[in-house]
């Protein structure tokens, strides 16, 4: 049986996710806050980081006799906080960094350390950004934990080189998809978010992708023979189907 573990998975891509590989009959458990009624539902608070490794360790553990392959995809995120750099409520900035960085780098640090004699298919997928790889002008806090998310990416796959059954990492940028995030995108300031009207016309202009066939052109990534080929970072938008 594969496993999937999926943060975030309560709306948007994540949920999105759930839903379709539940459809393609695979087992899959989701994280987030809040149940959106679905079975094998985790509900946890992400901010709550000092609970994160107990709550792994009990997933493999409840799954482990059962498994041909785990796969746990750290898809929670937020852009949140805008603004530029000097103006940044540090709370704000302090729940950004634990959300995006801190919890996949537990989550992850859990999941090889519990699998390292797990046989089977292993596979970590960061969700990331564009942000993570070019700068912007009011995202500095959302920039930064992307690319500190790709470089955590980068170096679990050098370390994984020497392992006896090594974990498969990537971390992907899924482009701009039409989500929760990109309203709130929307929705700030053009004094705290430069490029607002940019990202006002892509609405407009009918350039977002939707979360389902995002999600449905990540599964088709992850299905694919030569996964393992693909390398630490990557585009969604370069990878085909």
């Amino acid at each position: 049986m594969n496993i999937y573990i999926i943060t975030g998975a309560s709306k948007g891509i994540g949920l999105e996710l759930m839903n379709q590989l539940n459809e393609k009959g695979e087992k899959v458990i989701g994280i987030a806050r809040t149940n959106p009624g679905h079975e094998g539902f985790e509900t946890a608070d992400l901010l709550e980081t000092s609970g994160l490794a107990e709550l792994m360790n009990r997933i493999i553990e409840e799954n482990l006799s059962s498994a041909s392959s785990f796969t746990l995809i750290n898809n929670a995120g937020t852009v949140e906080p805008i603004g530029l750099i000097g103006s940044v409520n540090e709370n704000e900035l302090v729940r950004a960094m634990s959300i995006n960085l801190t919890a996949p780098m537990i989550l992850s640090n859990t999941f090889i350390g519990s699998l390292i004699n797990f046989e089977g298919e292993k596979r970590i997928i960061n969700i990331s950004s564009g942000a993570g790889r070019n700068p912007y002008e009011g995202w500095g806090v959302y920039c930064t934990t992307k690319a500190g998310l790709d470089h955590f990416s980068r170096v679990v796959s050098l370390e994984q080189e020497k392992a006896q059954y090594p974990v498969d990492i990537v971390s992907i940028a899924p482009g701009i998809i039409d989500t929760g995030m990109q309203e709130t995108i929307r929705s700030s300031e053009a004094e705290d978010f430069p490029l607002l009207e940019r990202f006002i016309d892509y609405k407009e202009q009918g350039l977002l992708s939707t979360a389902s066939e995002t999600a449905r052109k990540l599964i088709a990534v992850m299905e694919r023979e030569d996964f393992k080929e693909i390398g630490p970072i990557a585009d969604l938008r370069q990878l085909g189907e």
